[in-house]
């Protein structure tokens, strides 16, 4: 083979290498329903960084980091970051609402039924958070609980 065709062929691998990389950058969105009634875009906090967690009611690993989420929201959401939890389980609101109260969360919670795939990406087990960064991208996705140590410490980073 030719050295100026092995060179095309790696020019169009390498293409197609970055091109997952490419769509991360660009600003992500979504449209949920939240328990409060009002509809909610994650396009709406442009400018601050957005945890989205995706969690239910009945999930043991979900519960345990609600708290942490609760100080991270409180902490920031009138300075540079928010906290948007949604419940991916079927569920009445009055029964949601409920846990909510119970759980002292002031955060918006929004309601979507299971899938295994968002608009933010896939959602393999639960808890699932995505990061986004102040321009509406994709920062970072963590399956499983995350700790109020580790948001402070990836953002602070990313500051820097």
């Amino acid at each position: 083979m030719p050295f100026r065709m092995l060179i095309q062929r790696f020019l169009i691998c390498l293409f197609c290498a970055l091109m997952p990389l490419v769509s991360l950058a660009e600003p992500v969105d979504f449209e949920l329903e939240g328990l409060d009634g009002k509809t909610y875009h994650l396009s709406d906090f442009r400018g601050k960084w957005v945890l989205v967690n995706y969690w239910a009611t009945w999930c043991p690993p979900c519960r345990e980091e609600l708290p942490e989420l609760e100080v991270f929201h409180a902490n920031h959401k009138d300075k540079d970051a928010i906290v948007l939890g949604v419940a991916m389980e079927r569920i009445k609101k009055e029964r949601l609402q409920a846990f909510v109260d119970e759980q002292f969360l002031s955060y918006p919670i929004l309601m979507m039924n299971p899938a295994a795939s968002t608009e933010l990406g896939r959602v393999p087990g639960l808890p699932t958070s995505y990061l986004i960064n102040p321009q509406g991208e994709l920062a970072a996705r963590q399956v499983g609980p995350v700790t109020l140590k580790d948001l402070e410490a990836f953002i602070e980073s990313d500051a820097k």
